[in-house]
């Protein structure tokens, strides 16, 4: 497994299987690796020679008063479990290798998705993911990319602006890595208290029982209602509960299939989930 902190350097690390026609997949990340991003790695092996994974905390996609100087970097961590997992080359620049010493004078922003959820609470959080991916995107060059299903919302956003700019690959998501209590794994995570971890599966409870209750015929407003209460009870101040249909427009009581969103903050950590909920209107 190679390290590439250059973009010259991962060219000249990724020219070779370019020019046997070999598959490429991506996979970005933050770093302060979990079991979720290894499993992006592990689909990615199934699809690809060689797969790159990204680790950059990228600073255009964190608002004023959020965690970018806190965000773990654990490189030399990752690299053992990148290798574990069969990792061919990590791509770890630096910001300035990223942005540049210039003023940057270019965004990227996609409409209309980004306007509720995490749009709504995290102002141009959104025009940051697209900047920093579309430029991954442009510097490894893949054939395919990886990401999680739990950042719902991203992964949308992301799958527009590839078809909107016709860039040349294809997104995969993958289905979201759970802790066996239900917890959707996450890097922020590690912020929990002992006492909040206990307690932080009550999202994913909470995603399940409306589930069920769909599926009995409640009504979906007071469903969405029962959430946030189990929620405030149980000590998050949340954010948002919501229902999305795929495509991320509103959900009603008559839609087939629809998604559940919640964003809540547990102290000072901010948790997000999602659950996809086929149910049949009665």
């Amino acid at each position: 497994m190679k390290t590439e902190t250059t973009i010259q350097g991962l060219a000249a690390s990724l020219n070779p299987a370019r020019a046997a026609r070999k598959i490429i997949g991506f996979v970005p990340t933050m770093g302060n690796l979990h079991e979720g991003h290894l499993t992006l790695v592990r689909e990615a092996k199934k699809l690809c020679d060689v797969v790159v994974v990204s680790i950059f905390v990228n600073p255009t996609q964190f608002g004023p008063g959020e965690d970018f100087d806190n965000y773990p970097r654990t490189l030399e961590q990752d690299s053992r479990l990148l290798a574990d997992v069969g990792c061919d080359i990590i791509f770890a620049p630096s910001v300035e290798q990223m942005y540049g010493t210039q003023p940057r004078l270019t965004n990227i922003s996609v409409s209309q998705i980004t306007d509720a959820l995490c749009g709504s609470s995290r102002p141009g959080h959104f025009d940051g993911v697209a900047l920093v991916v579309t430029k991954l995107f442009n510097i490894v060059q893949p054939n395919y990319a990886f990401f999680g299903q739990k950042d719902y919302q991203q992964l949308a956003v992301i799958r527009q602006f590839v078809q909107d700019l016709n860039i040349p690959l294809e997104v995969i998501g993958v289905p979201i890595v759970r802790a066996a209590d239900g917890l959707a794994l996450s890097s922020r995570n590690g912020y929990l208290s002992p006492e909040q971890r206990q307690v932080a599966p009550v999202i994913y409870q909470s995603l399940k029982q409306a589930e069920q209750q769909l599926h009995q015929g409640k009504d979906l407003q007071q469903v969405l209602e029962d959430i946030k209460t189990q929620l405030t009870d149980n000590g998050f101040v949340v954010d948002y509960v919501e229902a999305r249909q795929s495509n991320l427009l509103p959900a009603t009581q008559f839609d087939r299939d629809i998604v559940l969103f919640i964003a809540a903050k547990l102290g000072a950590t901010r948790l997000i989930d999602n659950l996809e909920v086929a149910f049949t209107p009665q």
